[in-house]
């Protein structure tokens, strides 16, 4: 088959206008507002040895933070700013997407904006200055008259370097809800749609050099005192925004948000609800790739309209609860506590559940004797085991240790589709799986028995937002949905999933499931 002709490009291509338009949107208002606060910072430092110092160290220490980590630290600040408002002057803010990701994206690109600047004043001719000042010019007018036209191509080597810094960091926006071209790598990487990847990185590459090209146009222009230069410069600028801005108003009027974490199976579930809500006559639209604790506040404000989240995760992470409950009256108190402390509604329970647990090749568990846990502790001091990004720091890895002692030799931790793959090769002992993921029939592995319920029961369950608690025309798209899917319906739907052709794409798999599902 001719690689373009596979219908996953075209199924990329059809998401590129919202997703560049936010990208570019979110980018170039960041870079914005860094030039706004680096260029006045670096006039007023030139001269002033201490603070140029203070300021080129503190944009220094910025520029080693990860720039997924600064991103994620912006949004429960914000969170904490935005309930504060609301409590002293009776208004707040979205402190999710876009608002956090400007900020922390401005401060990623202060750094060579500031570096450049202050060399490129200092880099000039002392003698130049003097001969200014001798012709009787002010100290404003040799700046502007003389010193920012020689440093100019140093400046602008700067700003070019942060345009560049700040698009490529925007694509790591996503799990903080900034739709971006981000959300394409991390769809791609968790469906294991290699097409999405590609696309990704490949349109984010190229409107960095696309800005860059524009910003250098304009550099080139000033410098040579080329009118049209400037102009096609700066109206290519404005012809990227006005290309992109209409797509993104059009999103912006979806009238439901639908929430989905970093994983395959929130994928489909976004995918399905999407379908279903449309299915109604509802409009909607999803922000994908969402962290666990982000997911939860922006649903709590209002910022989401309806998401699926599991009830283990909503008692131990999101409640602090401790404590092992039964199913029925874990679900119980949880539509209690919810309603009572964020107004938040648990519609429904879609019928199955996927829990954490620890999981191994079937054929080497046979040998060993290793069926439960409790079986493996013996083992598990020569044994290593993997987990996905915030297992290990987990109340129910704590669980696990404190109720059964184990004690690996070696823990890692890794991107959840590549450890079934990890475990089945040899290259890991264990997983830390989770129990409706269709790679343990895939790659013939058993899910060990938590003989002492360590781990709490996660059924899946849908939750709507405050302000759509009284949203009847909502409740009814999503009825259809409560206890309707199965254990064995979602396997299969996750490993349909797991695959990497065109019927693996959430959107296909979402219709497939709900065809099986349809003809019970």
């Amino acid at each position: 088959m001719i690689p373009f002709a596979d219908p996953r490009w075209h199924e990329a291509l059809l998401r590129l206008p919202d997703y560049l338009g936010n990208h570019v949107r979110v980018s170039l208002t960041a870079l914005a507002l860094g030039l706004a606060i680096s260029l006045p910072l670096a006039l007023i430092a030139r001269r002033r040895p201490v603070l140029r110092a203070a300021l080129l160290g503190v944009a220094s220490v910025v520029q080693t933070v990860p720039g997924l980590a600064l991103l994620a630290l912006f949004y429960p600040l914000l969170l904490a700013l935005a309930q504060l408002s609301l409590k002293w002057f009776g208004f707040s803010f979205s402190a999710f997407g876009f608002l956090p990701s400007v900020l922390a994206l401005a401060l990623y690109s202060m750094l060579p904006v500031l570096r450049n600047t202050i060399t490129g004043l200092q880099g000039i001719d002392p003698a130049i200055i003097e001969a200014a000042e001798g012709v009787g010019m002010t100290r404003g007018q040799s700046l502007t008259m003389v010193e920012l036209p020689l440093a100019l191509p140093v400046m602008m080597a700067g700003i070019r370097t942060a345009a560049v810094w700040v698009i490529g960091t925007a694509t790591l926006s996503t799990p903080i809800g900034q739709t971006s071209l981000g959300n394409y790598i991390f769809a791609g990487l968790q469906t294991q749609n290699w097409v999405f990847v590609l696309f990704g990185c490949g349109a984010a590459a190229l409107l960095a050099l696309a800005v860059d090209q524009l910003l250098a146009l304009i550099e080139t222009g000033v410098r040579l005192r080329s009118r049209l230069r400037i102009a096609l410069g700066v109206l290519g600028l404005i012809a990227l925004v006005l290309a992109t801005l209409a797509p993104t108003m059009a999103r912006a009027k979806s009238t439901y948000i639908i929430g989905a974490k970093t994983f395959t199976e929130q994928y489909v579930l976004a995918a399905l609800i999407e379908q279903r809500l449309q299915a109604s006559g509802l409009s909607a639209s999803p922000r994908e790739g969402l962290g666990s604790n982000v997911i939860f506040e922006a649903l709590a404000s209002n910022d989401i309209d309806v998401y699926v989240d599991y009830t283990g995760t909503l008692w131990i992470n999101q409640l602090q609860q401790s404590g092992i409950k039964p199913r029925a009256e874990l679900l119980a108190d949880l539509t209690t506590i919810l309603a009572d402390k964020y107004k938040i509604t648990l519609v429904g329970d879609l019928g199955f559940a996927n829990a954490y647990a620890l999981v191994m090749p079937r054929k080497r568990a046979d040998a060993l004797g290793i069926h439960s846990i409790a079986d493996l502790v013996s083992h598990a001091g020569q044994m290593s085991i993997a987990g996905d990004y915030e297992f290990f720091s987990r109340p129910e890895w704590a669980a696990l240790q404190k109720s059964y002692g184990l004690a690996f030799r070696r823990q890692q931790q890794m991107q959840p589709d590549f450890m079934y793959a990890a475990v089945a090769t040899g290259e890991v002992d264990v997983i830390a799986g989770y129990t409706s993921d269709g790679l343990i029939a895939k790659y013939d592995l058993v899910v060990l028995d938590d003989v002492k319920h360590a781990i709490p029961p996660y059924d899946a369950v849908l939750l709507i937002s405050p302000k759509r608690a009284d949203d009847e025309k909502l409740k009814a798209a999503l009825k259809p949905l409560d206890d309707a899917i199965d254990l064995a319906a979602m396997r299969a739907a996750n490993l349909r999933a797991s695959g990497n052709d065109a019927t693996s794409s959430p959107d296909a798999v979402a219709h497939w499931l709900w065809d099986r599902l349809s003809k019970r």
